[in-house]
Parts: structure tokens; sequence; C-alpha cells
């Protein structure tokens, strides 16, 4: 069975096996002058995105097969995608190879990490052939002079495929493989990079005042749980905490949703599965800011001990909220865990990633999520942060009428609105603004960003992990600095 993930490995030009496929990157249209002749004769022109597989196309390359590239005029981001499409052209080969010899060390390792990205793919549970549009990529090599020299950037790179593809993976999964205690199961493995695991479930849900949470996955066989993940860091300074939504599958509830593409429904734990992720890559990369993520884990499913719309549930902050909607269970399960994190891990700054809306979506598409905020400075951190990894974020607004809408007549809240044109997105993140005091606090909606139904030039089809990265830039840009508050 092939693995999820392709092994990144860096080389010398000795180590080039003489029948692996090598990418050669084109930049700014100068084609290496040995296979200039071949280039022409097959209309390559180096613009961004061209490709031309070659066979044997000049002595230097005799018995090898060779893909041309183009990356355009280059930058970190072209490089990226340009990688991710060198491997979906060459997806049936096992081992392939990027030629980073001429390329400045800027671009070489964003064109491996771009190609090792791509060549991800979806767990396989066939017992005959994977079908031929199956990506079968697992090695990559990146190819230089001098492997010493790109030391610390190579090996981030791997830390990012291996925290991304953890991610994906992970919300890939079906949903009767990934249970909220195989979930847990998969998180352990955490603690060999360093991070404490903590997790409450049972009746210790109940003692802790997770009345939200326990009440969401109250209908299911599979009972839910709440995930703490702790990374000590070494600077003296309370942790930035992500709160990761873990819907493992999402019926609706007694809300029940129609059965159109209800089996996207696996993927709703998308937002811990990016938080999880992120811890990984900065213990990986040993960050000195400490951090920590809580993750709500449950099942929403139908039962006769579902709760109900109608019900007035008690939250772990005090707050009483009254349910109308059993398929608005995420900003309940993120309410508890915002409220734990705020009441136990005392954080400097809270950043909640979840699955929460189709609203958001419909709003801004595939290409950038949305962030609301109490505190512009977190907002513009993070603005920043998905800028250099290209996780865009678009700001909406988040106003005292969407928290007075809100208002309950027998609880202190609503969880949401029922109706035509309500603002869900907005709403829900106002809902969760009464759960993070003074903190500040950011909530990122990934319901269009989280993945795929068909393969892109950066993606291929299926989860994105979209925020991981932006979860780690933030902290590298921001946090990491013992001088700065």
């Amino acid at each position: 069975m092939l693995p999820p993930q392709p092994a990144l490995s860096l080389i010398g030009s000795a180590e080039l096996a003489p029948q692996t496929t090598l990418v050669i990157p084109v930049i700014g249209g100068a084609i290496p002058a040995d296979v200039a002749a071949a280039a022409a004769a097959g209309g390559f022109t180096g613009a961004k995105g061209d490709t031309l597989r070659l066979h044997a196309p000049s002595p230097d390359h005799a018995g090898r097969s060779v893909l041309l590239l183009g990356l355009g005029k280059g930058g970190e981001a072209k490089a990226e995608a340009a990688g991710a499409a060198a491997a979906a052209a060459l997806g049936s080969l096992r081992h392939i190879a990027i030629d980073g010899r001429a390329l400045p060390r800027g671009l070489s390792v964003p064109l491996a990490l771009g190609a090792a990205l791509r060549a991800w793919r979806m767990p396989q549970y066939r017992q005959g052939e994977m079908p031929d549009d199956i990506c079968r990529i697992d090695r990559i090599d990146l190819v230089v002079e001098d492997p010493e020299r790109l030391g610390r950037r190579f090996e981030e790179a791997q830390i990012t495929v291996e925290a991304v593809c953890f991610a994906k993976t992970l919300t890939a999964e079906p949903s009767n493989i990934l249970t909220p205690a195989a979930f847990i199961k998969r998180l352990s493995k955490l603690e060999k990079v360093g991070i404490a695991v903590e997790v409450i479930e049972g009746k210790a849900l109940a003692r802790e005042g997770l009345n939200l949470l326990a009440a969401v996955g109250r209908g299911s066989a599979n009972p839910p749980a709440l995930v703490i993940l702790r990374w000590p860091g070494t600077l003296d300074a309370p942790p930035v905490t992500f709160v990761g939504k873990g819907i493992t599958f999402d019926t609706g509830g007694i809300s029940i949703k129609s059965a159109d593409h209800m089996w996207d429904m696996r993927g709703d734990m998308g937002g811990a599965a990016v938080c999880a992720g992120a811890m990984l890559a900065l213990a990986r990369r040993k960050t000195p800011a400490p951090v920590s993520a809580v993750l709500a884990l449950a099942e929403n499913m139908v039962s006769g001990e579902a709760y109900r719309p109608g019900d007035v549930v008690q939250s772990h902050s005090g707050l009483t909220v009254e349910i109308i909607d059993t398929d608005a269970e995420g900003r309940l399960v993120l309410a508890d865990a915002l409220s734990y994190a705020l009441a136990h891990l005392k954080p400097r700054a809270i950043v909640d990633v979840a699955t929460l809306t189709y609203a958001v979506g419909a709003a801004l598409g595939q290409e950038m999520a949305g962030v609301y905020a109490n505190d512009t400075v977190l907002a513009a951190n993070l603005a920043a942060a998905g800028e250099k990894v290209s996780e865009r974020l678009w700001r909406l607004p988040m106003t005292d009428r969407d928290r007075d809408a809100l208002a309950s007549d027998i609880a202190d809240i609503k969880q949401c609105l029922a109706g035509k044109l309500v603002p869900d997105a907005s709403l829900a993140a106002a809902f969760l603004s009464r759960f993070v005091g003074d903190t500040p606090w950011a909530h990122i909606d990934i319901g269009g960003t989280d993945a795929r139904e068909e393969a892109d030039e950066r993606y291929p089809a299926g989860p994105t992990a979209f925020g991981l990265r932006l979860l780690d830039q933030l902290i590298a840009l921001r946090y990491e600095d013992p001088d700065h508050p």
C-alpha cells in the first residue's frame, strides 16, 4: 500500500540515480543550452506552468527522462506552484528528482516543498490495483551542489511536509476509522516530539463543566472528549493557544442534514487537525514560544440521547445557551473549548480554526478564509502570516448588532438564528466572542478553504490543511522574539 506522503530528501549530484526522472526548472525563459533544441522542438518557452517531458534530450542526459518546468520570473509562491505542477505531471512515477543546482537557494526548497505537498494522496483502503489517476510518487530528491548549504531551510520544508500531510490524512480518514477515540490515539503520538497530551472524557466532562461539548456528543456511541496539547517552549511567557473544532462526523443531529454530500462531513474535524498539525510543526522545529492547543472532539449524531432544538445548556463559562439548531454544533463545542483554554491556560492570545459555516465559503470561495477578531494587531499578524505562505485571510465584520441579535427569552444567549438572509458566519463569531473575555482572540472560518473537490495548481483533491502553515508562521513572525512583548 502506498504511504500517504512521499519522502523528501536532499542529495548531491553524485547521488542522483541514472534512472530517476529529472525535473529541470527554467526561470525567466533561460532554457539550459543542452536541452534548448529539444525544448524548441516541443514548443516549450519556460512560461509559468509550462511543462515538457523529454527522453534523453541531450548527451548529458543519455538514457534519462527529463521534465522541463517553467517558473516564469520565479518567486517562492510561484516555485511552490511549479513544484506542484511537476508532481502532477509525473504522478505515475515512484521516484523523481528536482534539479536545484542552477537555482537560487530561495527557490529550490519551495520547489521541492510544492512537489511534496502536491504528491500527498488520500488514504487508500483498496484491496486491488490502484487506479491510474492516483499519484504514486513516494520519493522526491532535491539535487544541489552543496547539500549542507541549505541546512535548516530544507529541514523546515521536511517538517512542513510532515505536519501538513499528518493533518490532511487525519481529515481525509473515513469517520468509522477516525472516531474521537481513534483521533486521540493518533494525537498521543505527538508525545514523541515533546508535546504533552491531556484528555478529558467521560464523567470528567461534566465535572469540568464542559456541558456544551458533552451535549453535542451525547447522541453518539462514540463519546466526546476535550484534548489539550502543550508545548512548553523556552520563553517565559504565557502560551499562544489554538482551539480546533473536531467533529469527526456531523449528521446535523435532530436538525438533520440532507443526504446530499453528507459524506463530506467526515472532514468536519479539519480545524482540530490543522491545530494538531501546527503543534507538530512547531515542536519539530523546536520553537522557543510556549504554544498550546485545545481540541473539542465529538460526533454529532441522531439518537434518543441526542440534544434537541429548544434545550438550554449551561456552558463551561457559566453562560446558559438556548439551542436553536443542532446542526450549528461547531460553535457550541468551540465555546466550551475557548472558555476552558481561557480559564486553565491563561493564554496571551487565542486563535480558533473551524469548518464552521457555509456562509463564509459562499462569500469568499476557496482561495481565502474569513477571519474575525477582537484585536486589530492579532488580525494584522494573522493576515501577514497568511500572505507569507499563500493562505490568505479576509477580515469580516462582527458588530454589536450581531451580538444583540443572539438575545434569548429564556437563556443568557441563543446559539444562532433561524431563517433566510441570516449572516450566519458573523453571528457564529459574535457567539464565540462571548467566551473569550478581553484576551486577544481571532476566529478563522475555513468553511470554504478546507478541501478541494478537484485538484488545482497547488492542491490535490481532498483536504488542504488550510491554516496550518499560517499558524506556524504566526508564531515565527510574532511570538518567538524574547524582546517582543
